[in-house]
């Protein structure tokens, strides 16, 4: 698969600390780009909303 996309807020001091999406058929799905062979979780578009604005919602660690 290589239509994955960092979030244009990982600037050049990010290296490969960020998260990248990828549109799989008929999902959205998601991975670390430090371990991108690890799994790979998908979601409906539907559902991809909701679950970004969840993350948003959780503090910050």
């Amino acid at each position: 698969m290589d239509n994955w996309r960092k979030s244009s807020y990982s600037g050049p001091d990010d290296g490969n600390n960020c998260v990248e999406i990828a549109n799989v058929s008929t999902r959205i799905a998601v991975r670390d780009s430090k371990a991108p062979a690890r799994a790979t979780p998908t979601f409906p578009p539907e559902a991809f909303a909701p679950f970004l604005e969840d993350l948003k919602s959780q503090p910050r660690r």
